[in-house]
């Protein structure tokens, strides 16, 4: 039997009910919500036209509507997200007793597009971090930027969990901060002696200005490490987008091959090329399933050959000395 628990709400209920239930019970992230919420409304308008109310869908009916995806020419990922969701909303309805079933539970993804990261190499980070010494249009900016750009590649952070630090986990010289990542969960990152430099530079010119702000009773003082006037409170991830650009510009590398998300690749990437592990690496970057960090296995691949080439007795030349035919 898969019709509907005795108390299934109207069709029109059930997503915001399952929307607001994961905003308010599972901690989802405000980018999470608003990802099932474009998904499964489109999902919606397909049940819509088909005339399907959630209660009672098949299986049948969800695959048709991931066959009219795929008709449309949406990539594997945005079909594999779409899906997901689906799954989410059936296991929610189930464990709020709306339906018996999950229909959507043994429906085979179509599994991702495997596409290597993009990255830089260590030369093109290090003239990013150079050039972010001197960009800026005061002092007190360029103390700024150059924290943002060492912060950034000493941790992985993701530019969100980046620009909304609050202060007070920068305060009294740490070697760890404690980030804030997706779904309110809390992660402890190392810090490189630069970046610590860079921090302590910043919070003393952030001081000053927040203190000289008091005095003239411009603005309260900030509770995030880089504030700014907008309704946010800190800088905004378009803010440093844009001024992740001009770096680049500044330091002779490409700047459409230059944003966070790489920067944050390419923090993982030169990780691993140094040794770590992807376990190690997962933690840092603050990823809930190890297969998401797996995407950097291409470069324990190249690794592992070398060491193997390298070391093994059988890969090097064997010569007519030994005996050997």
């Amino acid at each position: 039997m898969t019709g509907p628990g005795s108390d299934a709400p109207p069709d029109p209920q059930w997503l915001p009910s399952f929307l607001d239930a994961q905003s308010a019970e599972a901690g989802a992230a405000r980018n999470t919500i608003l990802s099932y919420g474009r998904d499964l409304n489109d999902f919606a308008g397909f049940l819509q036209a088909k005339g399907l109310s959630y209660a009672t869908l098949t299986r049948a009916d969800i695959e048709t509507y991931l066959i009219r995806c795929e008709a449309e020419g949406l990539a594997k990922s945005t079909r594999a997200r779409r899906l997901s969701a689906i799954r989410q909303l059936y296991r929610f309805a189930y464990e709020e007793g709306w339906r018996t079933d999950n229909p959507a539970i043994r429906i085979a993804g179509p599994g991702r597009a495997q596409r290597l990261p993009k990255t830089l190499s260590l030369e093109e980070v290090e003239a990013l971090l150079e050039a972010a010494r001197d960009q800026g249009r005061s002092q007190k900016d360029q103390i700024r930027n150059r924290c943002l750009m060492e912060l950034l590649y000493a941790t992985g952070m993701r530019v969100s969990e980046l620009v909304s630090l609050p202060v007070s986990s920068a305060r009294g010289d740490p070697r760890m901060l404690l980030v804030r990542g997706k779904g309110d969960k809390e992660r402890m990152v190392p810090l490189s002696p630069p970046a610590r430099e860079a921090l302590a530079a910043w919070l003393t010119a952030r001081d000053e200005a927040e203190e000289q702000a008091r005095i003239e009773h411009r603005a309260p003082p900030s509770r995030f490490l880089f504030p700014s006037g907008g309704k946010e409170g800190h800088l905004t991830r378009q803010g440093f987008h844009k001024l992740l650009k001009d770096i680049a510009v500044k330091a002779g590398v490409s700047p459409a091959k230059v944003t966070p998300h790489v920067l944050r690749h390419a923090f993982a990437t030169h990780l691993l090329q140094g040794g770590a592990d992807l376990r190690a690496i997962q933690m840092l970057l603050g990823h809930a399933d190890l297969s998401t960090t797996e995407i950097y296995t291409h470069v324990l691949d190249e690794r592992l050959k070398e060491l193997v080439l390298t070391h093994h007795p059988l890969a090097k030349p064997r010569g007519k000395s030994d005996g050997t035919a």
